[in-house]
């Protein structure tokens, strides 16, 4: 056993004892069918907070060859699989955190150097039997041990894409990094799989990658891997009713990840939740955001405030809960070469703060976390009139339960006026002006637009989520040109009221309408005591 070959069971053993556990060890039959073949170079990139790590110490702790780790796995789904037996502890494994040798060296040569260094020691030790060709060359050396034991290696490599988000400029050492991956793993016999994990999809130069042998599992592509990118909406359930917390509530503040696999009977579509704030949001009995414990707002500040046509714009509507259509295919899997707005948002898709819809093609903001995370940065940038808009939703909502009419329409007016960003020349726009007015809704809703009910959509429903029943659903039709009473009117008539046909409390039938003449709304509120009781 040593420090990079064959590490040992120790940080799997950690993750089984811990407090939750949630058992992910099906990954490794799938892993199990591409060992040796031309599909055994695999790469995935997800956000922090997501496990990458975990999943490695469970590859070491199931293949390396110096421990028997039966004891660990054989209480676990993986036990299941016709492969459990075949390929437990059969392998050499080396597993390197990149991380750690880029932040002790000052270069790309010496990182690299010391990388080498390291990994020989390691192998010299261990097969102190086998003649070496030359006992400075790493790949001779794997090439050597392979030759005498004919053992294969599987490599494991986390943080592999670090170089490229700390040496964002420069070029040369992120082509020197690259083409010392492709000579010491392309085309060799002694691997068995190599498995990377990292933020970054990778990095693309030209018309080519230097690691095309690679296929990826990403956030805007995951594959057959979906379900392994975090925790699953049924997991979720589970551990809710576990520690006695709300589902609903869980859904609201973690969930918002749709990740698409595609296959012959079609697309299948999973909800996934960032295990990190699951844990803490279940052992500390409390929801909140646990986001800024391993990154802050201002890595995301960094990048919505560039001057990008139309990124702002994007932000805004996101940030009113609007899914914007993008391009992800121009993206070039780094962190500075932005050529469009599409290619900042695919970043963010990359780092977390965004999800894709790759049937659609739209991003959105998953959930109330990471919304949070964009409030937090626009407070500090020059977004004023956003940061106005936001804070002032506290007091509309406020307005709206006591049935205030002009106080709401006026507050409706200044969210209009602040955010002068958006063209406002349809009933979109409005929907829009009227989300973000109502942002801070979102603390105690679920938010549906477009909701179907009676005989069609009504423009947006407030559904008071089960820990805030005290709070009264809320029906918003919205007009252009016309009048709000026609808009409480057309509720009715159309019985849009359907749309929350299981909710049992108050309710508020809100009409409001934009005038173009006068640049002014008006707003009309009615209210049903006790719906459905």
């Amino acid at each position: 056993m040593g420090s990079y070959l064959n590490p040992g069971s120790k940080g799997f053993e950690e993750s089984i004892r811990s407090e939750i556990y949630v058992d992910k060890t099906e990954l490794i039959e799938k892993i199990n069918a591409i060992l040796n073949t031309r599909q055994k170079f695999v790469c995935v990139s997800r956000p922090r907070r997501f496990g990458k790590s975990m999943v490695e110490d469970m590859l070491v702790a199931y293949y390396e060859r110096d421990e028997d780790s039966s004891k660990l796995f054989d209480k676990l789904i993986i036990s299941r699989s016709k492969s459990y037996r075949t390929h437990l502890n059969q392998y050499d494994v080396i597993k390197v955190n990149m991380q750690d040798f880029l932040s002790t060296t000052q270069s790309v040569e010496e990182m690299l150097r010391k990388l080498n260094k390291y990994l020989i020691y390691d192998l010299t030790e261990e097969f102190e039997e086998v003649r070496f060709r030359d006992e400075a060359d790493l790949i001779q050396v794997m090439r050597d041990v392979f030759a005498k034991t004919r053992h294969s290696f599987i490599v494991l490599l986390d943080e592999w894409d670090c170089l490229f988000r700390e040496y964002k400029q420069d070029v040369e050492a992120q082509r020197k990094y690259l083409d010392f991956l492709r000579a010491w793993l392309k085309d060799k016999d002694y691997v068995a799989l190599v498995y990377m994990t990292g933020i970054l999809p990778i990095k693309k130069y030209g018309s080519h990658s230097a690691l095309n042998m690679f296929t990826e599992y990403s956030m805007t592509d995951p594959g057959n891997l979906a379900e392994y990118f975090g925790f699953t909406e049924r997991e979720v359930k589970a551990l809710c009713a576990e520690y006695k917390m709300s589902f609903e509530e869980a859904k609201a503040w973690y969930d918002g990840y749709h990740l698409v696999t595609h296959t012959k009977d079609g697309d299948v579509c999973h909800s996934m939740y960032s295990p990190k704030s699951m844990v803490d949001a279940m052992t500390r009995y409390r929801f909140g955001t646990y986001w800024n414990q391993t990154e802050t707002y201002e890595a995301l500040k960094v990048y919505i405030q560039m001057n990008m046509d139309g990124l702002k714009d994007a932000v805004v509507r996101m940030l009113a809960g609007e899914k914007v259509r993008i391009n992800t295919k121009t993206f070039e899997n780094d962190m500075t070469t932005f050529a469009t707005k599409d290619d900042v948002l695919t970043l963010l898709v990359h780092l977390g703060y965004l999800t894709y819809d790759s049937v659609l093609e739209t991003v959105m903001i998953p959930n109330k976390e990471v919304s949070q995370e964009y409030v937090n940065a626009i407070t500090t940038m020059d977004w004023h009139e956003v940061a106005n808009s936001v804070e002032n939703s506290r007091k509309l909502l406020e307005s709206l339960w006591a049935m205030d009419e002009k106080a709401v329409a006026d507050g409706v007016d200044r969210a209009h006026k602040e955010v002068s960003i958006l063209q406002y020349n349809d009933e979109n726009a409005l929907s829009c002006t009227i989300n973000l007015a109502f942002y801070f809704a979102r603390e105690y809703y679920t938010i549906i637009r477009e909701c179907p009910g009676g005989k069609g959509f009504a423009d947006i429903c407030l559904i008071p989520r089960k820990l805030h029943v005290d709070k009264p659903a809320v029906i918003i039709e919205l007009k252009w040109d016309k009048e709000a009473s026609g808009a409480i009117a057309q509720i009715k008539r159309k019985d849009y009221v359907d749309a929350v046909k299981d909710y049992r409390g108050n309710m508020l039938l809100v009409g409001i309408n934009y005038d173009r003449k006068s640049k002014k709304h008006d707003c009309v509120i009615e209210k049903i005591e006790d719906y459905g009781a």
